[in-house]
Formats: structure tokens, C-alpha cells, sequence
């Protein structure tokens, strides 16, 4: 048996590392008497000396050095908390180096270096975990990585970006156009100042990498997703949704087919009758589906400090009973997989396009769907004149007949301009 003290060096002390040591404080009699352990922030890297630190406990050491906390001998695991690629990374591989477990929140490092980091904390048979890297306080990567882990999972498929969840909503339940939604969550603190890596589905691709690495051992990065954002979904579409019983929500996707994997992102029409249609406001929910366990869906609170900071601590007190069991637990060889290219995926397909209002132009554009063996499930005409749009729903195609006559209605004279082209996906 190991030590029962465990010192912890916090590498930043923001909204979640607050958050942290609150909540560990709180919780610190109930873990001892459930695992016998004592643990204990002795060691905190921030950015400004200077500010009031007042939640920290006084015998607590600051530096602005991180680091002097992974270099030091009285620490024995890391929590990194900084985000971003640089100098997370060099950080975290620091702290594996010197034998210690790694706590971390960072699923842009984890979708860019998870093969590289794993295999180095196996290598030093110590933890890497990273429970609040995806979906915040929702318990998904220890259901994944432990509850399902003799479960043949064929699909994960999850809303895992509160922003872009609250701004549909908004733009779903107040009839907010896209940009009003988008301002209103900056202000509220669920997007930032620059919202690019939300809207563009790219935070969401992060998680799905790392989703694909827990589920099927793939070694599957940030560069091998494919990933679209919400930026182009408008008003009328959100509203042609309701109309017709569904939601628009962004993706992530993760399933196995054969021998081959999908990890993709992009926003989708959902029934209403499917679970995950009803998720609103910036909550995340995942469902997974499998051959045994059939389906189950995790729901709850994506983000923010104190949901985020209940995962931390979580996998804090795993790497502890660990450590203090002299034992560990690693991710395995990532294997390399072959992935579904986006031109290959089949899919249901919702299609607006502008078009002058005249004689023949219906004919005009679904003569192009029928020359390229697209068959259409239903069609509707909005507004006159100027505005006219033609609405299609079609049945499943792949990807890539789709897109040969996306280039050929774009060459018609009758055709003002392509609009949004959105999945759609059955109950």
C-alpha cells in the first residue's frame, strides 16, 4: 500500500481550478472515509501573482511557473486545467516523465496528442485521465471506457457543445435569428469572444476524436474528423423544422461499420420522437447504442465550473486509489482504422434552394434530382417573387450524388442561390 496524503499541483486556477478546490474541500471528509485517503492541492501554477487567491488554503504554494509544480518532489499528481496545445503539452508529457498521474480537462491536446500521451503514461504505467475533456460533468468516458466495456458499442452519437445547443434552442424557441442567438450566448458566458471553434463544429470534433479513441482503441485524431458547423443554418430552416416535427441539432457521430469507422460532426434534423431532439438550451446528451445494452442516453450539464470540476475530481480519486495501490490504469495500443469518407456516407437530405419565381422552375429542378437517381420524399414552395424557396426532402443518397447535383442546379439560370443542405436522420 501506497501513501495515504496525495499532494496535487493545479496547473491553472480559472473558472474550473476555482471550482476544483472548492469542491474538494467540500468533499474531503466524505473521500476519506470512503477511500481512506487524504488528498490535498499543495501546489497551484497561475498566470498573475498578483490577484487575490483567497480560495486557496493559506499553506498552499503559488507560483507562475508551472514547472516548478511538476518538478517538485512533494507533488505527487498533476492537474492541468491551462487548455490549448502549447504548453500543455510539454507539461502534461513532463509530469508523465517524472512518474506522475495526469488529470486533464483538455480535449484539444487529448485530439491532437492522445496516441503520443497514452502511450507514454503506459510506458511510465502511470494515469492519464481525462473525464471533463468531453461532455463536462456527464460521466460518459468511464461509462465508455468501464460500465460498457464488455459492450459490443456500435454507435455513439451525442449533442457534446452547449453553445451551439443553446443557440439552436434559441433560435428554435424564440424565433431568434442566427446572429441575435449567437450574441446572446457571449453575453450569458456560453460562447466566446470569438466563437469560431464552437460554430464551426470544430470543439466538437475535438470530443469525437477522443470518443473514437475510448469506444473502438482508434487512433483517430482531430485532422481525421470531418466536421461542419451551424454558421449557415438560418431562420426559415429552423422554422421549416419545427414545422415539420423535428429539431436541428449539431452532431457528433461516432459508429462502427464492419471494419470501418464514421467520426464525423454536422448539424441534422431529428424526429421528435428521438431523444436527443428535446435537448435544449446549452445542455449536452449522449446516446449510445449497442448489441446488447440496445440504447441508453447520458444527459446533463456540458460545461461550467462546477459540473466540469465533479469530473476532475472524479478521475482525481481514481489516479489517488491507484497511486496508492501502486497500479494503473492505461488506454492500450490506439490501432489504426480505416474511416468513412464523407462522400461515402449515405443519408436522408433536407435541400433549399432559391429560385425566381416562374414558370417551369419546379420542373426545371427536380428534373436534375431525377436525372442523378435522387429520389425526393417531399417538396415544398415558400414565398413568391424574390423569395421564393424550393424545399426538398430526399431519401437516402450518398454524399456524393448529392453534391453532383448541387453543381448542376448551381449552373441554372432559375436557380438565385443554393441554400442550406442539412442531414436527416430517422427516429
Amino acid at each position: 500500500m501506497g501513501k495515504s496524503r496525495i499532494c496535487i499541483g493545479l496547473l491553472g486556477f480559472g473558472t474550473v481550478g476555482s471550482a476544483f478546490v472548492d469542491l474538494l474541500e467540500s468533499q474531503k471528509s466524505t473521500i476519506f472515509l470512503r477511500t481512506g485517503l487524504e488528498l490535498v492541492v499543495t501546489h497551484v501554477a497561475v498566470n498573475d501573482l498578483s490577484k487575490d487567491r483567497s480560495g486557496l488554503d493559506a499553506q498552499t504554494l503559488l507560483t507562475d511557473k508551472p514547472s516548478e509544480v511538476i518538478e517538485n518532489t512533494e507533488v505527487d499528481l498533476v492537474v492541468e486545467l491551462m487548455g490549448g496545445l502549447l504548453p500543455a503539452k510539454d507539461l502534461v508529457e513532463a509530469a508523465l516523465e517524472n512518474n506522475k498521474p495526469v488529470i486533464t480537462a483538455n480535449k484539444e491536446l487529448l485530439s491532437k496528442e492522445g496516441k503520443y500521451l497514452f502511450s507514454l503514461a503506459d510506458a511510465r504505467e502511470v494515469d492519464l485521465l481525462f473525464e471533463a475533456a468531453v461532455a463536462g460533468g456527464i460521466p460518459l468516458i468511464r461509462v465508455l471506457r468501464e460500465s460498457l466495456l464488455g459492450e459490443p458499442v456500435e454507435k455513439v452519437m451525442g449533442i457534446v457543445n452547449g453553445t451551439t445547443n443553446y443557440i439552436l434552442s434559441q433560435m428554435e424557441d424564440k424565433s431568434m435569428p442566427y446572429s441575435e442567438a449567437l450574441l446572446e450566448a457571449q453575453k450569458l458566458g456560453y460562447a466566446e469572444s470569438d466563437p469560431t471553434a464552437d460554430v464551426s463544429g470544430q470543439d466538437a470534433a475535438s470530443k469525437a476524436a477522443i470518443i473514437a479513441m475510448v469506444t473502438f482503441g482508434a487512433d483517430v485524431s482531430l485532422d481525421d474528423v470531418l466536421f461542419e458547423g451551424i454558421e449557415n443554418i438560418s431562420s426559415a430552416d429552423v422554422a421549416f423544422a419545427k414545422r415539420s416535427e423535428w429539431a436541428i441539432k449539431l452532431l457528433a457521430v461516432v459508429s462502427k461499420h464492419e471494419n470501418e469507422l464514421e467520426v464525423q460532426v454536422y448539424p441534422a434534423m431529428l424526429p421528435n420522437t428521438h431523444p436527443l431532439s428535446s435537448v435544449g438550451d446549452s445542455f449536452n446528451a449522449v446516446f449510445v447504442e449497442g448489441a446488447a445494452v440496445d440504447s441508453l442516453m447520458l444527459f446533463g450539464r456540458g460545461a461550467g465550473g462546477m459540473p466540469t470540476a465533479s469530473a476532475v475530481l472524479g478521475d482525481v480519486i481514481d489516479a489517488a486509489v491507484n497511486l496508492s495501490k501502486n497500479t494503473f490504469r492505461g488506454m492500450g495500443d490506439l490501432k489504426e482504422t480505416s474511416l468513412i469518407q464523407g462522400d461515402e456516407q449515405k443519408s436522408a437530405y433536407y435541400v433549399c434552394v432559391q429560385v425566381a419565381d416562374e414558370p417551369g422552375v419546379l420542373a426545371t429542378v427536380a428534373s436534375v434530382f431525377a436525372k442523378n437517381d435522387i429520389s425526393i420524399q417531399t417538396m415544398e414552395q415558400e414565398g413568391m417573387d424574390k423569395e421564393a424557396r424550393l424545399v426538398f426532402i430526399t431519401h437516402e443518397i450518398e454524399a456524393s450524388g448529392l453534391e453532383v447535383a448541387l453543381t448542376q442546379l448551381s449552373s441554372l439560370s432559375c436557380v438565385e442561390k443554393l441554400g442550406t443542405v442539412i442531414r436527416v436522420l430517422e427516429a
